[in-house]
């Protein structure tokens, strides 16, 4: 199974709160909801679209999971909305309990300590792409953890002047391939990166 991540990000490399003002505030973030003025339906809603057509399973951390689980289920008739429904979900939280999870239907518990583990049995063992979006803290630590196979950054013309990142900062190079990239009338440009064969 193919890790692929999809990340809003600015173009000084800011990943939070992409949806709405209220989706992250930590560190006092005050610019909740900067991606809307540049999503463009054709290039940045089509790219979305059909990562989720490929996917075969969702991964979360827990704010982006509880944020998607507030708003997907009251969705249902939307075609977007009924497949992101009925794929499967793992979300990974040391703070969830079984209980919470029937927010969103075909949702999974991954514990927080057994993440990385758990999250490699899932890549050797299954098929197709474990999609994941947002959940930033968990895609810094794949990401650290040589565990990403595919990354999408849409890619907007806005500086955030500080924020949540995805990037690793451990003084690891680690070099990735260009597959290729479009842009969009609003100025959006979605990339897709692959990790390099170094061998």
């Amino acid at each position: 199974m193919r890790i692929v991540i999809s990340e809003f990000i600015s173009l000084d490399g800011v990943v939070q709160a992409p949806g709405g003002p209220e989706e992250d505030t930590d560190g006092g973030f005050a610019h909740g909801g900067w991606s809307h003025p540049y999503f463009d339906p054709e290039v940045v809603g089509g790219a979305f679209a059909a990562g989720l057509s490929r996917a075969e399973a969702l991964l979360f951390g827990r704010r982006t999971w509880q944020t998607m689980a507030g708003a997907w289920p009251e969705r249902a008739g939307d075609p977007f909305a009924d497949r992101m429904n009925s794929l499967p979900k793992y979300v990974v939280s040391g703070t969830l309990g079984e209980a919470e999870l029937s927010a969103w239907d075909n949702t999974t518990l991954i514990p927080g300590d057994e993440s990385v583990a758990r999250i490699r049995e899932l890549r050797a063992t299954g098929d197709g792409d474990l999609a994941m979006m947002g959940s930033p803290t968990l895609v810094r630590t794949l990401l650290a953890e040589g565990l990403v196979d595919e990354l999408q950054l849409i890619r907007m013309p806005v500086m955030l002047g500080g924020g949540k990142t995805i990037f690793p900062e451990d003084g690891m190079k680690r070099p990735l391939v260009h597959v290729s990239t479009v842009t969009a009338k609003t100025g959006v440009d979605v990339s897709v990166y692959r990790p390099a064969d170094e061998g």
